[in-house]
C-alpha cells in the first residue's frame, strides 16, 4: 500500500471501517493518557471522573471526526491541507512543528518503554532503547499496512490485560461499592481536570487526517474516529485512575508492577508505545516528506534514527519544551476546519491556486497560540475557539474588501 505523501489517496487504496477503526484505536491507545488519567484518579471521585472523561471525549471526539470528515472527503494528509489554509510556503512552518514534535515524543517514548522495563529487569539501557527504537522504526516504514497489523495484534491485547488489572484494583480497593465511594485525599479542580484530559491528546488528534484520509467514505471516518476516542481514550484513562485510586500510584506501570503484574506490565506498556510511537514517526515522515520532498520511507529511517538516538536527552531535557510545542498545535487544525466549511464544501482544494502565503491562517493560528496562553479558561479550548473565530473574521473581511475592489472597478469600467 502507497502513502501518497504529496497526493490524495485515491478511492481504488481507501479501506473499510473496521480497518480503519484498529488504526484510529492504536493512536488513541497512548501512554501518557493512562499517566493522565492516574493524575485525575488520584483527585477526582470516580463519578466525577466518568463525567470528565465524558466531556473532553465529546469535545475530542467533535474536533477529530471534523477532520477525520474533511480528509476522507479530500483524500489529503494534514500537511496537504495545510498547504491551502497557510500557503504552500507557510504550511512549511506547521509541518515542521507537527512532525518535529513527533519525532521528540517518539524519543520520549522509547524511553518511557525502556525505563520501567530496566528497573523490572535489569537489561541494558541502550540495548533496549535500540531495539525499541528498531522495531517501532520498522512498522512506521512499512506504513499503512504495518500499523493496521500491529494495531489488530496490541489492541485486544492491550484491552484484555489493562482491564484485568483494573479488576484486580477494583477487588483490592474492595469491589465496585468501594471504588465509587472512593475519595482522593487531595481534590483536583473539575476545570484543571477536563483540561488535562482534552490536552493529553488534542495535538496528536491534529494528525487525524494522516490516517482517516484512507478511509472509504466519509461516514466511516468520522465514526472510525469518534468510536475510537470514547472506546480508546476512555479505556486508556479508566486503566491509569482506577489503578491510582487503588494504589496512590499515577503510573500504569508501577501499578501493575505492584500488583505482581511484571510480565502484563511490560507487554502492554510496550504495545502501547508502540502503537503511538509508530503513527508517530508515521505522521512526522509525512510532514518532513512535504517540506522536503523526499519520499516518505527514506524521511521515517531518518527520523527514527535521529529519534533514537537522542532519546535519553530528549527524555531528560525536552519534556517540557514538547509540552509547549503542543499547543501550537491544536489551532493549525482549527484553521483547516474554519477553512474548508467556509471555502471548500462545495468545490475541491485543487480547484484553487495555492498561494505561497496566506495571512488569513497564519495570522488565526497566532491568535489560537495567544489564546490557549492568556484567555483564563482550558487551554486547549482556548486555542481551538480562538483560530477558528479570527480566521473566520479575517476572511469574511477579506472576501468583503475584495467584493467591495471589484464593485468599484466594475464601476470605473462603465
Amino acid at each position: 500500500m502507497k502513502d501518497y505523501a504529496l497526493t490524495a489517496v485515491p478511492q481504488s487504496e481507501r479501506q473499510g471501517f473496521w480497518k480503519m477503526l484498529m488504526v484510529m484505536m492504536g493512536l488513541t491507545f497512548f501512554s501518557a493518557s493512562m499517566w493522565s488519567g492516574g493524575t485525575l484518579g488520584m483527585g477526582l471521585t470516580f463519578p466525577q471522573f466518568l463525567m470528565i472523561v465524558l466531556l473532553g471525549n465529546l469535545i475530542l471526539g467533535a474536533y477529530t471526526g471534523g477532520l477525520a470528515y474533511i480528509s476522507a472527503k479530500t483524500g489529503l494528509s494534514t500537511h496537504l491541507l495545510s498547504r491551502w489554509a497557510f500557503g504552500e510556503k507557510g504550511s512549511y512552518l506547521a509541518s515542521f512543528l507537527l512532525g518535529g514534535t513527533q519525532v521528540g515524543w517518539f524519543g520520549v517514548g522509547v524511553v518511557m518503554f525502556a525505563l520501567p522495563v530496566h528497573q523490572a529487569t535489569g537489561l541494558d539501557m541502550v540495548w533496549l532503547i535500540a531495539g525499541a527504537g528498531l522495531l517501532m522504526t520498522a512498522t512506521a516504514f512499512f506504513g499503512m499496512k504495518a500499523l493496521m497489523l500491529l494495531s489488530f495484534i496490541a489492541v485486544p491485547m492491550i484491552t484484555v490485560l489493562g482491564s484485568f488489572s483494573v479488576f484486580q484494583a477494583t477487588k483490592d480497593m474492595g469491589g465496585m461499592d468501594s471504588l465509587w465511594q472512593y475519595t482522593p485525599e487531595q481534590s483536583i479542580g473539575l476545570t484543571a481536570a477536563l483540561t488535562i484530559c482534552i490536552g493529553s491528546f488534542i495535538s496528536a488528534g491534529t494528525l487525524t487526517p494522516d490516517f482517516t484520509r484512507f478511509s472509504k467514505t466519509k461516514k466511516s471516518a468520522v465514526i472510525s474516529t469518534v468510536a475510537a476516542f470514547f472506546i480508546g481514550n476512555s479505556l486508556m484513562f479508566l486503566f491509569g485512575a482506577v489503578g491510582a485510586m487503588a494504589t496512590g500510584k499515577a503510573d500504569i506501570s508501577e501499578v501493575m508492577f505492584t500488583q505482581g503484574l511484571i510480565i502484563p506490565a511490560i507487554l502492554v506498556l510496550g504495545l502501547n508505545i508502540w502503537t503511538t510511537n509508530d503513527n508517530a514517526l508515521y505522521a512526522s515522515g509525512l510532514g518532513f516528506s512535504s517540506i522536503t520532498k523526499i519520499t516518505k520511507n527514506k524521511v521515517v529511517i531518518f527520523n527514527g534514527v535521529v529519534g533514537t538516538l537522542l532519546a535519553m536527552w530528549l527524555y531528560n531535557n525536552f519534556v517540557s519544551w514538547l509540552t509547549v510545542l503542543g499547543t501550537a498545535l491544536p489551532p493549525i487544525g482549527a484553521v483547516l476546519l474554519a477553512d474548508y466549511f467556509l471555502n471548500y464544501r462545495k468545490h475541491a482544494y485543487q480547484d484553487t491556486p495555492l498561494k505561497n502565503f496566506r495571512w488569513q491562517g497564519l495570522a488565526a493560528w497566532a491568535a489560537g497560540v495567544a489564546a490557549s496562553q492568556f484567555v483564563p479558561g482550558m487551554a486547549p479550548v482556548n486555542a481551538l475557539a480562538g483560530a477558528a473565530l479570527v480566521y473566520i473574521l479575517l476572511t469574511k473581511l477579506t472576501q468583503k474588501a475584495a467584493a467591495h475592489d471589484m464593485k468599484e472597478n466594475k464601476g470605473e469600467v462603465i
